[in-house]
């Protein structure tokens, strides 16, 4: 059984992504739509399972044929749901998602509220909080009350309890009042992270800068960090750490939807040092990590869907050691 790992629990939304079933169309335009599983914290939930790793899920869905589809595709997939909660007043949130020819997307979203945006921090489970090695979480459940006051809460309870705090901000704009206002909450509990996940959009968006160099990506440190990542899609990604810095390079991989492939990513990484962290100290070693973190990231490139896309172990070492 995979439950003699670290546990690393995964906070924030899980929804249902509609994509269309023709690429490169404007969703006024798709023939019709796909209904897959998504959102950031549940894929990388997932991803770290599927990679043989002990994960867990927090967060709330609509009580509604969705939301208990959702729960069982957790369960299927081997995460623990014992975080899990359904509201009966409100559904589950919903996103349309369109694929331009490049297999870049664009995203419409039904939230008003949704299920998840309405997790009041007494209903969040402590115990399984105060028991993981790993705390991840994204930005999207700090837009608005009471799920950011959730969020908080859930933060600093696993905090205390030792846990690893590991952000993957996740940039989503249309959901939020405006950029500003986006900016200023996702670097709100910047300096709480210990490793950080950022991709080359996002380092532009935060930073107001658009070079993607060391010296902009250094703007992001703080003396908590342990570890951060930028992502540079088919160019690998860039590492920074208190005593080293380098860069990795990707594998070449037909790329269908990009969708996941973050999630895919981070969640390689976590199963890779929820039981040893002082891997984040040796950079031969975390060069290891990296390299089949972006194989995990590459491999979901080329399918269509997050969930359905995030690769098993065996799956990210044959494409390292065919490339």
């Amino acid at each position: 059984m995979a439950n003699d790992k670290g546990l690393i629990v995964s906070f924030g939304e899980m929804l249902i992504d509609f994509v269309p079933t023709a690429s490169g169309v404007s969703l006024a335009e798709a023939p019709g739509f796909l209904k897959a599983p998504g959102g950031a914290p549940a894929n990388v939930a997932i991803a770290v399972a599927r990679l043989g790793g002990h994960a867990s899920f927090v967060g709330k869905l609509g009580d509604d044929e969705f939301g208990h589809m959702l729960a069982g595709i957790l369960k299927e997939n081997g995460v623990t749901g014992d975080g899990i909660l359904f509201d009966q007043g409100a559904r589950t949130a919903l996103a349309f998602v369109t694929l331009r020819a490049d297999g870049e997307r664009e995203f419409m979203f039904y939230r008003n509220p949704s299920a998840d945006m309405l997790l009041k921090p007494e209903e969040l489970n402590f115990e399984l909080i105060r028991s993981a090695k790993v705390f991840h979480y994204g930005s999207i459940s700090l837009i608005v009350e009471p799920c950011r006051s959730a969020h908080l809460k859930a933060m600093e309870v696993a905090k205390d309890a030792g846990a690893l705090l590991s952000y993957d901000p996740n940039l989503r704009l249309p959901l939020w009042p405006s950029p500003k206002e986006a900016r200023e909450q996702i670097l709100s509990i910047w300096e709480k992270a210990e490793v950080i996940k950022v991709s080359d959009v996002e380092l532009e968006f935060l930073t107001g800068n658009d070079s993607i160099d060391d010296e902009n990506a250094l703007t992001l440190w703080h003396s908590n960090l342990k570890l951060l990542l930028v992502t540079l899609g088919e160019k690998g990604c860039k590492y920074y750490t208190k005593n080293f810095r380098g860069s990795v390079e990707a594998f070449h991989v037909t790329a269908v939807d990009t969708t996941g492939a973050g999630d895919a990513f981070v969640g390689a990484l976590l199963t890779k040092i929820v039981d040893d962290q002082s891997i984040l100290e040796d950079e031969p070693r975390l060069r290891e990590v990296l390299k089949f973190a972006n194989a995990c990231g590459a491999i979901t490139t080329t399918k269509k869907g997050a969930i359905p896309a995030l690769p098993t172990e065996s799956d990210a070492l044959a494409l390292i050691k065919g490339a």
